[in-house]
């Protein structure tokens, strides 16, 4: 070729290049400027809501005949923007439409049913009107958006707030574990949607109010669609997860109600089908025959059933018209136990101070903490508390979420839209690693007997800090190492570790997709543990970006919490501390039969005790349990006690447990024992017992 054509070929390379490099140049400026944009509006944002009392305010004659004045807040590292930003920051969760929930009434009054008296009687914590909660909902009840219209949502305050009451005075808890009893607040919330849709008065007055708020409805056709809607979800998940362990205040199977969701929404129709067809009475015989299976699941999709079309099936399966099977609730149980599972082990909500420099997480460890793990725990507990989950069916092609749950050679791939906010979980993940836990107030609970405390400590690092390490509660540098304890070591109820690797159900779409595990891949079979399906959903969320924004906003807003998620993570891999079962390739989860002992920083404001709720104070958690054959005679840890009061015990340390109608905790079934734990309770006198409680008030 002549010289002058080889240089004009080669001037034309050097253009091509010159603009390709100004679009790598542009888009990585972009990029740049996308994400600073979206650091510095969401620090003025978080910023914007400086309420000095925190929305706090003082109730009168409340639950239990408790009153209290505005409550106080301890020094745990927040200000009072930092905690309203956490109370209101919304994660993605939709469980019903907003403005149905603010017009709802009480099912026997006129009353509301968000009024602070009706919340408070299921323990959450009401709050006055601010700048983020304008209808002064109870801490953790937030508006959500999601594409276009209003929802009400869970923030993980509503379960990680805590409070104490002394003699009147009340004081918060950031990041404590609630006494909320969210499963009575469902079923109340059932009860209450029921009453508007069958009570004309209370109907009319329900659309009048949701008329003037002029905000996501305008005719009243519209809002008794809604109203029968939603009235039948929730009435749907509540008979889904109905456990014949009651929760009472203070507990809830999270885990078993997230593995409901995941499997719930995994399952496809012909998996349905086969599960219909072989579903049993109680004499063995088949609930169902082949023409009412095929009437229950006519019109349904093959691949996926969602929320629309599952309660249709359910709605279906309790008809006797037209030919359905008009099954009774005990029956519609009995096949709830065949297709999903009963969420049977309630534990504590776990206290969220140092959370991001923990090693594990989780009461049995499930979730490693290091790189993304932090986002794909926070994407799993968003899907328990109502995420929306517009799951969509898509042709073979190439997708992240596709290719990282192993349905790249599917003949059709799970597209995992939903409502979660992955911006939001990173931020309120990183805003959890500014708080530290709280320390005693001598001012309202009374002087620490620094005497007493010093002989604690020592029998504390005598019987204790071998699983439960002592740590400097402000370093900024600090590890909190999980110590696991295998439960036939531990002798604690075994129920939810047992059943976070027991449960199993149907896979649907993920049949024969590979699944990374410890000890090497696995395949997912029709029938697989629930554990595993769930890190798959939670992969396919993770790498799903957020379906509510533009595509460059999303794809923005992605690579910012990637890559925050990522680099600003100081948690390393590595391998669980402690005496536990190793997993190995025959049973690859069994490392999760085991609870862990952490850092006891703050324990003086988390009763009720052990993972399962199931000891009142911190006395009677170095008494021993009472068993079989036992003499009658001596101090044990109480077989049954009272459960939702806040009025705070500052000797026994813990909330009161007598002298009021709540909730009777017993310790007799699996689930609620209170065995096991009982490290030096032989050996320790009575005077000992006391001198180690006075330690960890210093804790």
């Amino acid at each position: 070729m002549p010289l002058p054509a080889l240089l004009r070929l080669a001037f034309v390379a050097l253009l091509a290049l010159r603009y390709r490099l100004k679009l790598i140049l542009g888009i990585l400026v972009a990029v740049v400027v996308g994400l600073s944009l979206t650091f510095i509006s969401g620090k003025i944002y978080q910023h914007l809501d400086r309420d000095p009392d925190r929305g706090a305010i003082a109730l009168e004659d409340g639950a239990f005949g408790e009153s209290y004045s505005t409550p106080v807040y301890l020094d745990q590292g927040w200000s009072p923007a930092d905690t309203l930003w956490y109370y209101n920051t919304t994660q993605g969760s939709a469980l019903m439409p907003y403005d149905l929930f603010v017009a709802l009434e009480q099912p026997a009054s006129d009353a509301l049913f968000r009024s602070d008296h009706n919340m408070d009687r299921y323990r959450y914590l009401p709050q006055k009107p601010t700048f983020f909660n304008p209808d002064g909902l109870p801490v953790g009840f937030a508006r959500d958006s999601y594409r276009g219209k209003d929802y009400l949502g869970f923030t993980c305050a509503a379960c990680h707030t805590g409070q104490v009451n002394y003699q009147g005075q009340a004081i918060r808890i950031d990041g404590g574990p609630a006494l909320a009893d969210m499963d009575g607040f469902l079923h109340g919330l059932e009860k209450a949607l029921s009453a508007a849709r069958d009570i004309p008065v209370k109907r009319e007055r329900f659309i009048n109010r949701v008329l003037q708020r002029d905000n996501d409805y305008r005719s009243a056709e519209a809002i008794e669609a809604d109203l029968v809607r939603w009235t039948e979800q929730i009435r749907m998940y509540n008979t889904i997860n109905h456990s014949h362990i009651r929760y009472g205040y203070g507990r809830l199977d999270a885990f078993g109600r997230i593995y409901n969701r995941v499997l719930r929404h995994v399952i496809n129709r012909e998996q349905m089908r086969d599960l219909l067809l072989a579903a049993e009475g109680p004499t063995g015989n088949l609930l169902l025959t082949e023409a009412e299976v095929d009437r229950v699941l006519a019109g349904i999709e093959p691949t996926l059933i969602d929320d629309t079309a599952f309660t249709r099936i359910v709605s279906r399966l309790q008809s006797s018209d037209d030919g359905l099977p008009g099954l009774s609730q005990r029956s519609l149980l009995r096949l709830r136990n065949q297709l999903l599972n009963e969420p049977d082990a309630p534990v504590s909500y776990p206290f969220l101070w140092d959370i991001t420099h923990s090693d594990y997480v989780q009461w049995n460890g499930l979730a490693n903490n290091a790189e993304l793990g932090p986002l794909g725990r926070n994407v799993g507990e968003v899907i328990g508390v109502f995420a929306k989950l517009d799951w969509e069916v898509k042709e073979p092609g190439f997708s992240l979420s596709g290719h990282l749950t192993g349905q790249s050679n599917k003949r059709e791939r799970i597209a995992f839209t939903s409502s979660i906010d992955l911006v939001n979980l990173q931020r309120l993940e990183a805003h959890l690693g500014r708080l530290t836990s709280p320390q005693w107030p001598e001012d309202i609970l009374g002087k620490i007997d620094r005497e007493q405390a010093a002989l604690g400590k020592r029998l504390y690092a005598q019987h204790c800090q071998s699983c439960h390490q002592v740590i400097d509660r402000t370093a900024w540098d600090r590890l909190v190492v999980a110590e696991m304890t295998d439960i036939e070591v531990l002798n604690t109820d075994p129920k939810a570790a047992e059943n976070s690797v027991n449960y199993r159900g149907k896979s649907g779409n993920f049949e024969n997709t590979y699944q990374n595990t410890t000890v090497g891949p696995l395949v997912l079979e029709a029938t697989a543990p629930a554990v595993q399906i769930l890190t798959s959903v939670t992969k396919g969320a993770v790498s799903t970006p957020d379906a509510d924004k533009g595509p460059l906003r999303r794809t923005l807003d992605w690579f910012y919490v990637l890559g925050l998620s990522w680099f600003d993570n100081d948690v390393k891999y590595s391998v669980k501390a402690g005496d536990y079962r190793p997993d190995t390739t025959a049973r690859p989860y069994q490392s999760l039969l085991a609870y862990k002992g952490r850092s006891l920083n703050g324990i003086w404001a988390t009763a009720p005790y052990l993972h399962n709720g199931s000891v009142p104070t911190l006395y009677d958690l170095l008494l021993p349990a009472r068993e079989e054959g036992d003499p009658q005679e001596g101090e044990y840890r109480p077989e049954t006690f009272q459960v939702g009061s806040r009025e705070f015990d500052p000797v026994k340390v813990g909330f009161r447990t007598e002298g009021y109608e709540g909730f009777t905790q017993t310790t007799h079934r699996l689930g609620d024992r209170n065995t096991g734990h009982e490290y030096g309770t032989s050996t320790l006198t009575e005077a000992e017992r006391w001198a180690l409680v006075e330690y960890l008030k210093t804790l």
